[in-house]
């Protein structure tokens, strides 16, 4: 049966039509009839709403070749967004093949190229696929062009239009041609690929599973590899738009097992599953870890709700293990969580999930790297990581500051070359290359700091570009550097939640852009509020919120001076009191606007 089995992917830039394709192949293996929602693999709202995949789904299609050969196509669907390449390095990793989807009248982007190195890094065939050739800004030639010079593709693209169902047949028929069956031996050792798993309420966790060598069937009992820990099998089968139980999965099938695990995070994603009694002697190459690069604190607008917001955070996590969180207290904001993503879009996407999906009102702070700061002490000396900056050491401990740097990739028409060379400047960039990809397009390449990139780049690069830049990047280094720790203090009282951290030359800029923001934000009180911007305790700017005024004389019509100055000399006593044991409230205006210091 294998070798009438195709496993593939389909990959290619954000928005160049993977979903769609999709449903035109479901379509033509008459897995979906007539009227049905577009992007039906995109099942979150989320995904919908902004035209992107985030989850990776796997389904199982029957196709009956006009020879009369049945084949079984097992389609393992990928994000294109850049935060989520771990799921497509997942997805590629239980393949033999994929399709390359470019957009006809965008051409090659940046996470075309980078999906691309990706594909052969695992040694899979690939297959170009021109989309959208039916609109009217459609440059086939063209984009054929950068398919060969840019991918060194030599093989000509499949040319369709997924929207208006032109060429899925071809599709299909070079499925079936070019991507070679899987291999694998139904009589060796059990050897499945752990390539994702999600929870479920009652039944626990469902572990996708792609089978290399072996079998596996109903009561099997099975271990984990890296773990040891066994399981006996409850459940067994494969994904049809839902699960469809089968008696057994044999080598080269993609499916699911039910192992009846409660708790998510015993899963490791990229583990092998083996048999007890006849374990593999060599489990198939695992993925790296999971690391959370950008940072940032979840809080409730209403202290409240902090129990809720400890229930659904827990919820969505066994949902998405790739987000890390822990719990954390502020003087500000009171309980909340600290939480580590994937990217900007990644804590985008799990801050609207807890909102839309447990009826929450949050507060995020400002988003930050993890920094490495090597310290000396009296008592101890080291290197440690700090994602808070609350939670930097004293100034006078630290000896260097080392933050995270990425190799970053900008694809642009050339007409706005300046405006990006400009853009990346300004954001501490390194220049490393830059290719022209065609007469019109350029390929550049910087070394850039992560903690510039992650609160307004993407929408920077597209205002200077209007829109037809692509943006992708690879965490590469840690480098020295030289940042400081801006605190924020109202009242005279510092704000952790305020607190970030900025380059030296930047500082004082952005000090003072906080200030003036801030004294518009938050709301005048009886008495008089002084905001300051203070690095590692050196005030750097100052403004005053003035206080409001109560006309305390105007009942005076006449009589002795010193009754007025008694009247005022009360007042004054009175707002210094206040000032001490007054509480300030900040609006959540203020927390948005140290997302645009800009």
């Amino acid at each position: 049966m294998s070798l009438n089995i195709r496993n593939f992917s389909i990959i290619a830039h954000i928005d160049h039509g993977k979903s769609t394709l999709a449903d035109r192949l479901l379509e033509f293996c008459h897995l979906i009839k007539g009227e049905h929602q577009n992007q039906i693999l995109d099942a979150m709202d989320l995904e919908r709403e902004r035209g992107i995949t985030i989850k990776a789904k796997a389904v199982r299609l029957n196709y009956t070749a006009e020879n009369g050969t049945d084949y079984q196509l097992n389609i393992i669907d990928t994000p294109g967004h850049v935060d989520f390449t771990y799921e497509v390095s997942r997805s590629l990793a239980a393949c033999e093949g994929c399709l390359l989807i470019v957009d006809a009248s965008q051409g090659v982007e940046a996470q075309t190229l980078s999906h691309f190195e990706l594909a052969r890094q695992h040694n899979l065939k690939i297959i170009p696929i021109i989309n959208k050739i039916d609109l009217k800004l459609a440059d086939v030639p063209k984009t054929q062009h950068q398919i060969e010079r840019i991918l060194k593709i030599s093989e000509k693209p499949i040319l369709i239009s997924a929207k208006q169902n032109i060429g899925t047949k071809d599709v299909v028929d070079a499925i079936i041609q070019r991507i070679p069956p899987p291999s694998g031996d139904a009589k060796k050792p059990l050897k499945a690929l752990v390539f994702d798993s999600h929870y479920d309420p009652f039944r626990g966790v469902i572990v996708y599973i792609r089978i290399f060598d072996g079998e596996i069937s109903l009561n099997s009992r099975v271990l984990f590899c890296s773990t040891q820990e066994k399981y006996v099998v409850e459940e067994v089968g494969f994904f049809q738009l839902k699960m469809q139980r089968t008696g057994k999965l044999t080598p080269g099938e993609v499916g699911y097992v039910i192992l009846g695990i409660k708790d998510i995070h015993k899963i490791k994603i990229g583990d092998t599953l083996t048999d007890v009694e006849n374990p593999t002697l060599a489990a198939h190459i695992g993925y790296k870890e999971v690391k959370p690069f950008v940072f940032c604190g979840l809080y409730p607008v209403n202290p409240g709700d902090y129990g809720n917001l400890t229930k659904a955070i827990g919820k969505l996590h066994l949902e998405d293990s790739s987000f890390f969180y822990q719990p954390e207290t502020s003087t500000a904001l009171g309980f909340g969580y600290r939480c580590g993503f994937l990217g900007l879009l990644h804590m985008d996407i799990v801050k609207e999930r807890l909102q839309r999906e447990f009826d929450l009102n949050l507060i995020i702070t400002v988003p930050n790297v993890r920094y490495k700061i090597e310290y000396s002490r009296k008592d101890k000396e080291g290197i440690i990581e700090v994602e808070n900056p609350s939670k930097f050491p004293q100034r006078q401990f630290i000896k260097k500051i080392f933050e995270p740097y990425i190799m970053a990739t900008v694809v642009s028409p050339a007409q706005y070359l300046g405006n990006i060379m400009s853009l990346c400047e300004n954001k501490r960039a390194n220049f490393l290359d830059m290719t022209y990809i065609t007469e019109d397009k350029v390929k550049l390449i910087y070394e850039m700091p992560l903690a510039e990139v992650i609160i307004d780049f993407y929408d920077a690069l597209k205002s200077v570009s209007s829109g037809y830049a692509s943006f992708d990047y690879e965490i590469y280094d840690y480098k020295e550097s030289e940042v400081v720790k801006l605190d924020i203090l109202v009242n005279n009282e510092t704000i952790d939640a305020f607190s970030f951290v900025v380059h030296k030359d930047k500082a004082v800029t952005y000090g003072r852009k906080l200030v003036e923001k801030l004294r518009g934000l938050i709301p005048r009180q009886l008495f008089e509020i002084p905001i300051q911007a203070a690095v590692f305790g050196k005030v750097i700017a100052r403004d005053n919120i003035r206080s409001l005024r109560k006309d305390v004389i105007a009942k005076c019509y006449g009589g002795d001076i010193t009754r007025k100055r008694k009247l005022l000399e009360k007042q004054k006593e009175g707002k210094r009191k206040m000032k001490q044991l007054g509480n300030v409230s900040i609006p959540q205006e203020a927390f948005i606007a140290l997302l645009k210091l800009e």
